[in-house]
């Protein structure tokens, strides 16, 4: 008949083994040349007569212990049982049929287990069966992140556009001044930059009939009017401003005389602001720029076409870095990323010149275009593609709101108008919208008008600066 059983590949068998010893009535113990493992695998004879396994004797480890000593001339003889043994199988011999299906538990491979026994096309993994993994620290929307997205896991989140397809990863979280660096396939990174501000917009300084030190500051958030909150160290007039991240700035300006002072003012608890320099020449009717660590001031009056530049991380007085192509008084202000810019302004008679200088190597700027009209005194507001210019003078008050390319240079072009034409006006920026505030049309004006970034069309008046005035600096947080 044939066998019936599991397959007996792999496994050995021993033969019995015979012990025997001569009883002498006293010796009460037989060490055997195998270890059984149990007493019942040991059949112990005497004179032939089979003894009672745990009755007549028992075993501990190789040595049988008998109840009674055997007697004189009595022949003993203990065989000891057939024993199996589980071998190690060969290298290459484990097929997958002879692995039980669900038989490999967790433990086998929790460690040891190297990437490399990864290969060829693996399964799309269930993201719900993840585990470690802080569903807070990846996004995913139709849109970009922006500057104060502010993501609850900080730096490392990680942020994926469903629309573009475009990655983002948090390099600073730094409070309403993100920075998201690109890893996708495409370009631009987010980032705050200081020509755009994501809080608040600031007028400071300027013409009231006399020379006004008021720090004006209204939100970007939601319409409405400015609020007082600190002073200038002195009150004067056709100054300019620069932002840095933390920091407002107003230089230059004219008192009784040019001034020459750098002011600075804190954005995180409103106050009063501290002299900490100097610019090169004592000038009025300047306009700003600002780069992510310095501020610029560039042309002046008496037609200068000096391009002065201070640092935002360290006080102290300015450097002459550059010239203009045309020495002007009384343009606006405009900042990319990478450039300065200077448009408009007065040169004897009212300017068109679009100026550009860059900010990562000191020199003298480009004449890159012209504006729409010739004027003098108007605002300036950036976005991170486009220069605006708002508002002025080209004989007589001007309405218009002209925007230009940073990426390709060339000519502006007229998208809109401001809600009253006029001059000596200031600009300020936040991520989505341009703001032009105070002015004059004869008299001094309060208004604060707001225009889309993203649509091009007429400005609206969104709120009152505190005074009505004129020749005031902007910056914005």
């Amino acid at each position: 008949m044939a066998y019936i059983g599991k397959d007996l590949v792999g496994i050995l068998s021993h033969n019995k083994e015979m012990t025997t010893m001569t009883g002498d009535g006293s010796t009460t113990t037989l060490t055997l040349t195998r270890t059984p493992g149990s007493v019942n695998n040991v059949e112990v004879y005497m004179d032939g007569i089979f003894q009672t396994p745990g009755v007549e004797y028992t075993l501990m480890g190789d040595t049988i212990t008998f109840t009674s000593a055997p007697d004189t001339g009595i022949d003993v003889v203990a065989m000891v049982g057939q024993d199996s043994i589980i071998v190690t199988p060969e290298t290459n011999t484990i097929t997958g049929s002879k692995i039980v299906d669900g038989s490999i538990t967790d433990a086998k491979i929790a460690t040891g287990f190297s990437s490399s026994k990864l290969s060829g096309t693996l399964p799309a993994v269930d993201g719900s069966a993840l585990t470690n993994l802080n569903s807070n620290t990846v996004t995913k929307n139709a849109n970009d992140p922006a500057t104060d997205t502010n993501p609850s896991s900080g730096v490392g989140s990680f942020w994926i556009n469903t629309t573009s397809g475009e990655a983002f990863v948090c390099t600073d979280a730094t409070t309403d001044a993100n920075v998201w660096f690109n890893v996708g396939g495409g370009s631009g990174d987010v980032a705050f930059f200081s020509f755009q501000g994501t809080t608040s917009g600031y007028t400071s300084g300027g013409n009231d009939g006399g020379n006004s030190n008021v720090i004006d500051k209204f939100s970007f958030s939601s319409d409405g009017d400015a609020s007082d909150v600190g002073n200038l160290t002195v009150g004067r007039k056709y100054l300019t401003g620069q932002s840095s991240s933390t920091h407002g700035y107003s230089s230059g300006g004219h008192i009784s005389t040019d001034s020459n002072v750098i002011d600075k003012f804190s954005f995180s608890s409103d106050g009063d602001a501290s002299d900490v320099g100097d610019i090169t020449v004592a000038t009025h009717a300047i306009s700003g720029q600002s780069s992510e660590t310095h501020g610029y001031v560039s042309g002046g009056n008496g037609n200068l076409n000096v391009i002065n530049k201070f640092s935002f991380t360290t006080d102290g007085d300015a450097s002459d870095v550059g010239d203009l192509t045309v020495g002007r008084s009384s343009a606006a202000g405009q900042s990319s990323e990478t450039h300065g810019y200077n448009s408009g302004g007065y040169t004897g008679s009212p300017s068109n010149v679009i100026d550009k200088f860059s900010f990562s190597s000191d020199g003298d700027a480009t004449d890159v275009g012209d504006l729409t009209v010739t004027r003098q005194a108007p605002a300036g507001q950036s976005t991170s593609a486009h220069g605006y210019t708002s508002g002025g003078n080209s004989g007589t008050h001007s309405n218009v709101i002209d925007k230009f390319s940073f990426s390709s240079d060339g000519d502006a072009s007229d998208v809109g108008d401001i809600t009253v034409s006029r001059h000596a006006v200031t600009g300020q920026s936040s991520t989505t919208h341009g703001y032009t505030s105070g002015g004059t049309t004869g008299s001094n004006s309060n208004v604060i008008d707001k225009f889309s970034f993203s649509s091009d069309g007429d400005a609206s008046d969104v709120g009152d600066i505190t005074v009505s005035r004129h020749a005031t600096a902007g910056q914005q947080y």
